[in-house]
């Protein structure tokens, strides 16, 4: 009996290993960022012309902006060639391909199973029941903090697992008296946290049917409100672009940095802070339902409908992004992406100390917090509505227009941008 049952086993393995290299073709992919998620698909490329030597894979880098004009141009003319066969897509702008190109992506709902997928990522990939994507990486959001700096000032990070933005920016006052530094760094014409914030109340920019919504959005008046505070306090150190940012925190001049997962790496550019950083849950808004877990950014893959190796696509990400844990292992090691594939959390990296961290295990506490995210809606609109909103923040920060109504004059702003 048992070795009949020795022999099933192996005529099920060649099976598989059969019905994979049946696939053949060529597989082609356009992504950006030649660190981050070309040299993570080339990891991915390697793995599966492992398993299917049949297939070949090319990896086009170019600029995110560069993707989507491309993009954009051969589905509006209709055209079904020159397409890749799979195309990486920020999660914020996804709706917005989905929507505007019907039958353009595959219908990947029975190829994987999405139960294993952080639920948050399914929101803005899914029509009428219908899921298009792979979720990809995570920017779940963390406060990340000076534990020097807190000790300095009083501050027990033990009792700060559940606090709101406005008792933040009472403890950012406190860490500027006391240390003489600013609590955090920011553009004050960012819309960044004010994404981070709206996601940790389980809203956004729209209402169901796709309507501006701020004036009559809680979590966005109270949004506006938090960053109104925040100027006035002092608590923010006032920086253009991304280079001041990050020297503001690899320079010792603030305490903390609240923003997604994906800053680790410029955190640790400066190894002279090794030891002195921690991790906690993000502060929330003072509205109802808020939690302390949010998202800022990541991107997913799309397969190309009429591509002409659409099949072999699919199961090229099924068999890496939906079956490979130590691939998920590795790229966290080596390119500091959290995945968005659950079972891959309970891996030897994901449980690991970091010494950079105070020895915390840091994606334990990002992995508990992704599964608290609330799902949101991006809608098709996103950066016109930042736009509008922080086109508005001049004259809520000089106190010419009181929140409500900069709010309504930004929702008529946003209106117009997108032809409503």
């Amino acid at each position: 009996m048992k070795k009949r049952f020795s022999v099933f086993m192996l005529v099920v393995l060649f099976l598989g290993i059969v019905n994979a290299a049946g696939l053949s073709g060529k597989i082609t992919i356009w992504c950006w960022d030649p660190n981050f998620n070309v040299a993570i698909m080339e990891e991915a490329a390697a793995r599966y012309t492992k398993i299917n030597p049949n297939a070949q894979i090319e990896i086009v880098s170019m600029a995110k902006e560069d993707v989507e004009q491309k993009l954009n141009t051969i589905l509006a003319s209709g055209v079904k060639k020159g397409l890749p066969e799979i195309v990486l897509i920020e999660d914020y702008n996804a709706k917005k391909y989905l929507e505007s190109y019907p039958g353009a992506f595959a219908d990947l709902t029975k190829h994987f199973n999405y139960d294993e997928f952080a639920p948050y990522k399914l929101e803005f990939m899914t029509i009428k029941d219908k899921v298009y994507g792979v979720p990809f990486d995570s920017g779940v959001a963390g406060w990340f903090y000076r534990r020097d700096y807190f000790e300095q000032a009083g501050i027990d990070p033990s009792k700060l697992d559940n606090i709101t933005m406005d008792e933040y920016i009472e403890l950012g006052k406190i860490v500027k008296e006391k240390t003489g530094k600013y609590m955090q760094a920011g553009d004050p014409y960012d819309g960044g946290l004010m994404r981070t914030l709206l996601q940790c109340a389980g809203t956004w920019y729209f209402d169901e049917k796709g309507q501006p919504n701020f004036v009559n959005n809680p979590a966005m008046v109270e949004a506006v409100n938090v960053y109104k505070k925040m100027a006035d306090s002092g608590i923010s150190k006032e920086v253009t672009g991304w280079n001041e940012w990050v020297a503001a925190f690899n320079g010792g001049e603030v305490a903390s940095v609240i923003t997604g997962v994906w800053i680790i790496g410029s955190i640790k550019a400066e190894p002279s802070q090794s030891g002195k950083w921690g991790v906690l849950p993000v502060p929330r808004l003072n509205v109802q339902g808020a939690v302390n877990a949010s998202n800022l950014g990541g991107s997913s893959w799309y397969v190309l409908q009429n591509s002409e190796n659409r099949d072999l696509a699919i199961d090229f990400l099924k068999e890496i992004y939906a079956k490979d844990v130590d691939f998920y292992q590795k790229i966290l090691i080596d390119r500091g992406a959290i995945g968005t594939w659950l079972p891959a959390q309970k891996g030897e990296a994901y449980v690991a100390p970091d010494p950079f961290f105070g020895n915390q295990k840091i994606y334990v506490d990002f992995a508990k917090w992704m599964e608290m995210i609330p799902p949101v809606d991006y809608g098709i609109y996103t950066y016109e509505a930042d736009a509008a909103i922080m086109g508005i923040m001049p004259d809520v920060y000089s106190g010419k227009l009181s929140v409500v109504e900069a709010l309504k004059r930004a929702e008529e702003q946003c209106k117009n941008l997108i032809g409503l």
